[in-house]
């Protein structure tokens, strides 16, 4: 489970909430209908990757970086609180399309300290621990000396004491289900979790174990799911056999030649807008050296968008796309 406690929370840290608070409801009212509670009996604390933070409230005013952040607020129903989002994988799927209707973008890649700024947050919710860096949104320590809290989703954290090894659902759902909690989205965030598990308790994965290698992205190498993140979860729970399990990382770099020497059954390829599938079976079609692979040339491939392919709400979907993709091979 995630690191997660309730207490009060210290008088120092009570003043520099409200100040930042206080703050930042100058810039703009926020709508009262929501899906949560905005006043907690308590305070949350969360380790949250090596770093605690303590809300005495849920956030008013959010940031998302990257679409699986921007995902999740939406499905707990809080595109109300949401002032901006940034570096975002592609759209968001249509179920969340009116909800993310009118949410400003500050960017369409990682934004600068002094863009997100501008929009005056009072909470920063990074998909990657690298997103909070001086090039980036800016260094935590920073931010939350200037009051705004920040919180990267925990299937992201790359310490070994914090990074899940392996990832599995019941991490996704933690996730989502702390999420909840921090928001104020409590109801929302368990009501999810329950239909997830049931939807992903109905599949069926492919009987014919296949072996398959994920292809993210890379040219000269390509970048592939290993054997503890989300490429091992979602390839083993569509039963498919990931050619990469028996190597200890979430991605890794490999070699074209590897890639052929395993000849893998099937091939796993992730979209994104500037690397999509497309682009990769062009260059898997055109490359001396994985042309002749029986995987491409009778294009047995089945592919996700990258926002579905990293630890998110879309996971449960992402199987049930896989199923059904390899049922059509």
């Amino acid at each position: 489970m995630p690191r997660l406690s309730r207490r009060t929370a210290s008088a120092a840290t009570v003043v520099a909430l409200a100040i930042a608070l206080g703050g930042c409801s100058a810039a703009g009212a926020v709508p009262t209908e929501s899906a949560r509670s905005d006043a907690p009996e308590s305070a949350v604390t969360v380790d949250n990757c090596g770093t605690e933070i303590t809300l005495q409230e849920p956030p008013k005013r959010i940031v998302t970086v990257k679409s699986t952040t921007l995902e999740l607020l939406l499905a707990l129903g809080l595109q109300d609180h949401i002032i901006g989002s940034a570096y975002s994988d592609g759209p968001v799927p249509d179920e969340y399309a009116d909800a993310a209707d009118g949410i400003p973008v500050i960017s369409n890649k990682l934004p600068s300290q002094e863009a997100t700024l501008a929009v005056e947050p009072d909470f920063i919710f990074g998909g990657w621990e690298s997103n909070f860096s001086i090039d980036g949104v800016g260094e935590r320590d920073t931010l939350h000396g200037l009051g705004i809290t920040t919180y990267v989703a925990p299937s992201a954290c790359k310490d070994p004491q914090y990074m899940p090894d392996p990832l599995t659902f019941d991490t996704v759902f933690d996730e989502i289900l702390q999420a909840g909690e921090i928001f104020g989205a409590e109801d929302a965030a368990a009501q999810l979790v329950a239909d997830q598990r049931a939807e992903l308790n109905a599949l069926e994965p492919d009987a014919r174990q296949l072996t398959a290698v994920w292809y993210s992205s890379g040219r000269d190498e390509p970048y592939v799911g290993a054997g503890i993140g989300a490429p091992a979860m979602l390839m083993d729970a569509a039963g498919l056999r990931n050619a990469f399990a028996d190597e200890h990382n979430t991605w890794m770099s490999a070699s074209w030649e590897k890639v052929a020497e395993i000849d893998p059954d099937v091939l796993v390829l992730i979209g994104s807008p500037g690397n999509t599938v497309e682009d990769k079976i062009a260059l898997l079609s055109s490359n001396p050296v994985t042309s002749t692979m029986d995987a491409v040339i009778d294009e047995r491939f089945v592919t996700l968008d990258f926002a579905a392919a990293e630890a998110g709400v879309r996971n449960v979907g992402s199987v049930a796309s896989l199923i059904d993709q390899l049922g059509e091979l």
